[in-house]
């Protein structure tokens, strides 16, 4: 499923454009903008914003973590986001592993 088609999802789901704005961030203007094919801007962040916040409750699409396994495409976007922890073995491994991972959708890489 692709983030467009996943974000009209969240604004059914979640009862108008304005609640999503909230949760992704953004205001609702941009929301109708990205909706109706009229915003202007670079949408590369407001892609994984969606697929990050929604991927899980409205769409489907997974990846092949090589530390987790197969999980959803939004949790492959907040492991790779998380500052580096060592709360557990795992997650410095996760750490280390993600930015260089084929499905980091993230582009920042970690200092």
């Amino acid at each position: 499923m692709n983030w467009q088609t996943m974000l009209a999802r969240a604004v059914s789901g979640e009862g108008s454009q304005a609640a999503v704005a909230r949760a992704l961030g953004y205001s609702a203007a941009t929301i109708s903008q990205v909706l109706s094919g009229c915003y202007g801007g670079n949408t590369r962040k407001f892609e994984t914003k969606v697929v990050e916040v929604y991927g899980e409750k409205y769409g489907n699409e997974t990846v092949p973590c090589p530390l987790l396994g197969v999980i959803p495409r939004g949790r492959c976007i907040r492991e790779s986001k998380k500052e580096f922890s060592t709360a557990s073995p795992l997650a410095v491994e996760l750490w280390d592993t993600c930015p260089d991972c084929e499905f980091n959708q993230i582009t920042e890489t970690k200092p």
